[in-house]
């Protein structure tokens, strides 16, 4: 039923990888900015007995050259003090804090996992200011055209960042990371690991209209309310071309999903936020679905129906969840997230 969904609505086949990530980027987020010239960081440590003693939290800065500009932004690592790997989430936070109302850090610590985060706006502002953070760098050195990158390819490069940080910590399991990100910043998390193949899994929360949730057929955001009306900075402005012409688009979301492939891919939806449209971000996972059996993979493993509250599909390299409420990053949503990684690692 779903698949003849998709069809009817002329979602375009899957491609290769590289195609798809190619006309992803020319279309819609722009093209990611080149890896560092150079990295360096600088630590300190800011809580030694963090969560009762579990974790020592780091500040660290992050200093990337860039165009040949020097780039530097704050982030913020959780490791557990108990010896072993562990597997890690990069967080991209909507605050500059080291913990959040959208992350349960304890609760994330007493589950194994170390937590990396930053704040988004540390990067680059989220406004149609270019002149900011990374976005005034690429503006001075190769201005702004139909291909250059909107905010999402920018937040995105900066959490590709914080995974070359982790990456020179011991005791994190590189075969385990994963990024996360909610409303925008889901939108962010599965740009970042569609275009970063060290990550595990992205998994994306509400991430609606630009992010996991196909966009033919929308019941909720639309191309021209993202685009024209509100956040038309978040992307290239090629994507400005199919402003009330979704049909003219030549990928769908589902193309973004199937980037990440062969590796894994998570996507949750709450019933009460029909701006991201639950069943679309559902029919982003089933489209994405075929490109695993060219991995022999099993890529989305459920029912062919739309969700319902309370179902979870944790059994194929796509996972899914639909919770009841509304937009959030909640408790529900990470215990969800952390069951499927525990059941896959």
């Amino acid at each position: 039923m779903l698949k003849e969904i998709l069809t009817s609505r002329g979602v375009p086949a899957l491609k290769t990888r590289e195609e798809m990530l190619d006309i992803l980027q020319r279309e819609e987020y722009g093209y990611m900015p080149p890896k560092p010239g150079s990295f360096t960081w600088t630590e300190k440590i800011d809580i030694e007995n963090f969560c009762a003693g579990k974790a020592t939290l780091k500040r660290v800065t992050l200093t990337s050259e860039i165009y040949g500009e020097s780039f530097s932004f704050p982030i913020y690592a959780a490791i557990p003090k108990k010896e072993g790997k562990y597997p890690f989430f990069i967080y991209i936070s909507f605050r500059n804090q080291e913990t959040d109302r959208y992350m349960p850090m304890e609760e994330i610590i007493d589950n194994g996992f170390a937590v990396l985060s930053f704040c988004y706006e540390d990067v680059s502002n989220d406004c149609n200011d270019f002149e900011d953070g990374l976005a005034g760098i690429i503006t001075r050195r190769v201005g702004r055209g139909a291909t250059t990158p909107g905010k999402l390819a920018m937040w995105a490069w900066a959490a590709q960042r914080v995974m070359d940080y982790a990456t020179t910590i011991d005791s994190l399991d590189l075969s385990a990371a994963t990024v996360c990100g909610h409303s925008r910043l889901g939108k962010t998390a599965l740009l970042c690991a569609a275009t970063d193949e060290r990550f595990f899994l992205g998994y994306s929360n509400n991430s609606g209209c630009s992010g996991a949730s196909i966009a033919r057929g929308t019941k909720g955001e639309t191309v021209k309310d993202i685009c024209e009306t509100r956040f038309p900075y978040w992307f290239c402005e090629n994507y400005f071309k199919y402003i009330d012409n979704e049909e003219a688009l030549p990928f769908d979301q589902h193309w973004l999903i199937a980037s990440i492939a062969p590796r894994r891919v998570y996507v949750a939806s709450a019933r009460e936020d029909q701006w991201a449209d639950p069943e679309n971000e559902y029919l982003g996972c089933v489209g994405a679905s075929p490109i695993y059996d060219e991995h022999g993979l099993m890529g989305f493993v459920a029912e062919d129906r739309f969700p319902k509250v309370g179902d979870v599909f944790h059994d194929g390299m796509i996972g899914y969840h639909l919770r009841a409420g509304t937009h959030y990053f909640g408790r529900e949503d990470w215990q969800k997230l952390m069951a499927y990684i525990k059941k896959h690692i």
